[in-house]
């Protein structure tokens, strides 16, 4: 595997005209080829001088195509900058790509309710696509309903990518492409051509206790579990779990829902993970954050440090060996905020986890409000999720 195709770096604020011209031409020095495209997170450093940024870096290291957006947290390489974050730029030379990226407005996005209007829309067929890196704003779009066409339109071809930040407590948050800054809506780039998106998807839990089926559900009430009161079989698996780890799960137990039924067996990344919201003795009855279905599997999940150190580790081992020596021009990590130094007691464990496992190859990314990425052939919105995305050769 080889990096130098790409080249990621971090600068710190202030915003000085004079300082962002000379790096970014440093950057463009630094590649093989030309660039292809450009990928920028920027922290609130630079949020009211956005349009400057973007021009100076599109002149100066002469970026055809330039994407990316806002957030109170970045990612260069190893390293997460979660205070006073400043700005990352990511350079990319990707021979026989083709790109096609694009601003859709929240009402565009709600009126492509079908796979035939959102292909209408971008103008790329699920042939020309070879995976889509998505850039969204939290506050103004219903993403789990836009998701359901864009997976008709393009599965299996992955769906990737984060919800921007702003600052904290606010609700606002920013897109760029090329010159333009947005504040709603998405970015939509399609890869294409010589090159492919692959995702690593870590939703941060481990599977505890056996896997059951849903019986009887009201909404997002889960009434029973296999013909159980659904509150008898959580304390059941709760109580029949070693000293160590039902002390790690109080407060931290979460569902997985399995996506896929027609599987022999269920492995960890066959869950889609959601918040246990109540669980109510008297009425036997838990509601999640999601609307299960009768028949379909679920598990018990553990969320804490250890579980999404490990969850990590698996992920990017699998990773690593279906890889194998392909070609990684660069990546893009998009973590959630409430993973970070909050979750782990010291900095930069994702980023490091990936570059020591992968790498080392130019990374760059942002501390998401949600995170995109597939679970089996769909591709959903996680919470608590790292997902990495890889530009790579297309064999």
């Amino acid at each position: 595997m080889t990096a130098s195709f790409s080249i990621a770096e971090h600068l710190e604020g202030p915003f000085e005209d004079a300082v962002l011209e000379k790096w970014a031409n440093g950057l463009r020095e630094q590649l093989i080829g030309e660039v292809s495209l450009g990928i920028v997170f920027m922290g609130p450093p630079f949020f009211d001088h956005a349009e400057q940024v973007l021009e100076i870096i599109r002149i100066n290291a002469r970026v055809p195509l330039l994407l990316g957006c806002s957030s109170h947290g970045l990612i260069a390489n190893e390293h997460e900058i979660e205070i006073g974050s400043g700005l990352v730029l990511s350079l990319f030379h990707l021979p026989g790509a083709k790109l096609k990226a694009m601003h859709l407005t929240a009402e565009e996005i709600a009126s492509t309710q079908s796979a035939e209007a959102v292909r209408a829309k971008t103008g790329i067929s699920r042939r020309e696509n070879n995976g889509w890196l998505l850039l969204a704003d939290p506050f103004h779009l219903r993403n789990d309903d836009w998701l359901t066409s864009w997976n008709e339109a393009y599965s299996p071809n992955p769906l990737l990518g984060g919800l921007a930040a702003g600052l904290a407590g606010k609700p606002e948050s920013f897109l760029y492409l090329d010159g333009k800054v947005f504040n709603e809506g998405m970015l939509a780039l399609s890869v294409g051509g010589d090159v492919r998106l692959e995702g690593v998807i870590s939703q941060g839990c481990t599977p505890i206790g056996e896997t059951w089926t849903i019986t009887e559900v009201d909404k997002n009430k889960i009434i029973s579990i296999a013909n159980k009161p659904a509150f008898t079989i959580l304390a059941e698996t709760y109580n029949d779990l070693p000293p160590s780890i039902r002390e790690r799960s109080k407060f931290n137990l979460f569902l997985g829902l399995v996506i896929d039924e027609y599987q022999e067996e269920f492995l960890r990344g066959d869950f889609l993970i959601r918040n246990l919201l109540a669980a109510d003795p008297k009425g036997g009855t838990l509601t999640v954050g999601a609307y299960p279905r009768p028949g379909q599997t679920l598990q018990f999940q553990l969320r804490d440090a250890e579980a999404a150190d490990e969850d990590l580790s698996a992920s990017l081992a699998l990773a690593k060996a279906a890889l194998d020596d392909e070609t990684i021009f660069g990546g893009c990590l998009f973590s959630c905020s409430g993973r970070g130094e909050n979750l782990f007691g010291f900095p930069h464990h994702d980023s490091k986890m990936v570059q020591d496992s992968l790498g080392p190859f130019p990374l760059a990314g942002f501390f998401c409000n949600g995170e995109i990425g597939p679970v089996g052939n769909r591709s959903i919105l996680h919470g608590y999720t790292a997902v990495l995305v890889l530009f790579t050769k297309k064999s």
